[in-house]
Order: structure tokens, then sequence, then C-alpha cells
């Protein structure tokens, strides 16, 4: 999607909403569970990962603390899948409806976004009868993109609302909660990584065609390394779904991010110093760390990216959404934004969204 000219035909996003599970705080889930969770060699490791993860609060549906389904099967989890994310999803959807002013029956298209769960009927069809959707809309629902799952499902709904002239609506909702692996004696590195980053959430978006209020949605653009399709893996196993994260990650983030980013804005006249606000996946301090230095920014660039990291963990596909519903909150929201998430693939997404300008 790329609009050079003006705001006459470019959808907005007019409604964000949010929903988040109860908080806990990072040390009370390290002593209170995984400090048993993680024993003998691995213990001293993970508490190091821990502490040094970003983290200091996050949410979770399923409360290690309260309830330990470490051991529980795929299906046990699929079922507790739905009876979580879906008050969730509708919280959020009723928020995000609420603050665009936009009506459920007015939707013509409902795209939801999940990689932690699987339901037939599903989050899409199920909260389109809840929250009172016609029976005419349109549904689309992504699965297993991870991270960066909310780039491409916000172009998909704003191609929608180009092509058709009317509201459409994006859901992403994660319980990562319920994929804690098994313990183990084996150094795990990878699943210690995972189990002390991630986090519950929901956010939803409204687009609407453009009005007076809310960001243009100009550009998404992708670019996926498929040389290293095994850094990133997110697999179905008998206990849940199983994280794979290769320490490599941000070498390959460093390799393809800042042309990404240029090429984007080059498209629309842009540079890297043109762009105020910043709203980067923090998939750990690491990545945080590389995507300022290549891309040169200065460190108030990703305050509110290592905030939303300190406050509610890596939500998976949410959290880009949780970033930017802080920048547009602020007394000043930023006139240019870039969106950046990274996944599976390797695959990393840039959007560019900006504000009309007022006469």
């Amino acid at each position: 999607m790329v609009s050079a000219g003006g705001n006459d035909a470019v959808p907005v996003i007019a409604g964000l909403g949010t929903a988040l599970p109860p908080r806990a705080n990072q040390g009370d889930l390290w002593s209170g569970f995984f400090v048993r969770h993680f024993g003998g060699a691995t213990r001293a490791l993970a508490e190091r990962i821990f502490a040094n993860s970003g983290v200091v609060t996050r949410q979770a549906a399923v409360n290690p603390l309260l309830e330990d389904i470490s051991t529980w099967s795929t299906e046990r989890r699929m079922r507790r899948y739905l009876v979580e994310a879906l008050p969730l999803g509708k919280e959020a959807v009723g928020r995000a409806l609420t603050d665009a002013g936009v009506s459920a029956g007015d939707i013509g298209l409902f795209a939801v976004c999940s990689c932690t769960g699987y339901a037939t009927p599903g989050l899409d069809i199920l909260l389109a009868r809840d929250m009172g959707m016609s029976a005419a809309t349109q549904r689309v629902f992504v699965g297993h993109m991870g991270c960066y799952a909310a780039l491409p499902g916000l172009g998909t709904v704003s191609d929608f609302v180009a092509a058709r002239g009317r509201p459409a609506l994006l859901l992403c909702a994660e319980v990562t909660s319920l994929h804690i692996q098994p313990s183990s004696a084996r150094v795990d590195t990878q699943q210690i990584v995972s189990h002390a980053l991630f986090s519950d959430a929901a956010a939803a978006v409204v687009v609407t065609p453009p009005g007076p209020r809310g960001y243009a949605v100009r550009e998404v653009s992708a670019v996926t390394d498929t040389s290293t399709a095994d850094h990133m893996t997110w697999e179905v196993t008998d206990t849940g779904f199983r994280m794979g994260l290769s320490p490599r990650v941000p070498q390959v983030l460093a390799m393809h991010v800042r042309t990404l980013v240029e090429e984007l804005l080059d498209r629309h006249g842009l540079r890297i110093a043109d762009v105020d606000g910043w709203a980067v996946h923090p998939g750990g301090p690491r990545i945080l760390n590389v995507v300022e230095r290549e891309l040169g920014l200065p460190p108030e660039s990703l305050v509110d990216s290592r905030a939303t990291l300190a406050e509610y963990g890596n939500c998976s596909s949410p959290t880009v959404l949780l970033i930017l519903d802080r920048l547009r909150n602020r007394p000043r929201p930023p006139r240019r934004v870039v969106m950046l998430a990274f996944g599976p693939g390797l695959t990393l997404y840039a959007m560019l969204l900006d504000l009309p300008v007022v006469p």
C-alpha cells in the first residue's frame, strides 16, 4: 500500500483499544515459581536472564504463581485458550469501537491475529457474533505469524478500507502464558529467554476512510531472510507450543533493518531524521539496542518501546500496538511514526503512519 500524495484516499487509524489480564511482578514470578522450574545448573543462568530481560511487570491470564500448567496437554491448553482470549478480545474490540465512534454493525472486515491458540469456531466468529457485527461482515484469521502479525494485519484491513470505503477492524490477541514448558534439567537457553520475556495482551484497531483524526496508514513493507528460517520457530508439541529463539536473531536484524526503513521512507520523500515517533517491537533489550544502533537513533527515540517492554513484557502480536497507543496519547503525539516488528522467517515488517495536516 503506497500513497505518495495527500490524505484524500488514505485510510486512518480512528480508534485503538487494549485489554490486559492481571499483572505480575517479574521478581515475584522468578522467586515464586521459576526458581524451582529451572533447577540445578540451569538456575543461575535463568536468574541472570530474568534479571536482564528488561521486564519489570507483565500480564498472565494463566498465572504460574496460582496454577502450574507446565505439564498440561496441548488439547487442555487449547480449551483454556478460548476461555481466556475471548473476554480479552471483547474488551479490546469494545474499547476500539468506542474510541473510533464506530458501531460494530458498520464493520466491513474483521481480521484477527493470534499465534497462541486454535479453536473453531474461532475468535473471529465468536466476537463478530457477541459484538453485534453484521452477518455480512467479512473475516480473516491470521495465525502463526508471531510477533510481527499486527503489521500485515493492519495492512490487510487498511487495503480493505481503501478498496471498499468501509470501516474495518483488527484484533491481535495472545495468551502466551498457556505455553509454559515442562521443567527440565537440561540447559535450554531459548526456553529460559522465552519464559522470561513473554506476556499476554489484546489490542484492537479500527481503520476507517479518511477523517479529521487518527494516523493515516501510508504504507506497509517487509523483507524476509529465508536463509535464517530456523532462527525463530514456534512448534506445536504435545505440551503446548514451544519457542525456538536463536541468539543470532539480532545479527540478522542488523543486516536488514536500515535498508528496509530507508527504502520505505525514500518512497515518501523522507529520511530517518524526519521520523519523530518509533514503535519498535521489543523482542528483548538486544533487539532494541540493535535497531537504535543501525538506524542511528538518539536514545530517547525508543523510550516508549523500552517502557512497554518493562511494563508489559513481550506480548507477541499486540505489543507494537501497545507502543502506538503510548505514542498517540503523548501530550504532543509524533507527526510521523515508523512501526517495526520482527518474527519467524526471519521476517521484518515496517509501516509508515502520519497525522493529517490540519489547515
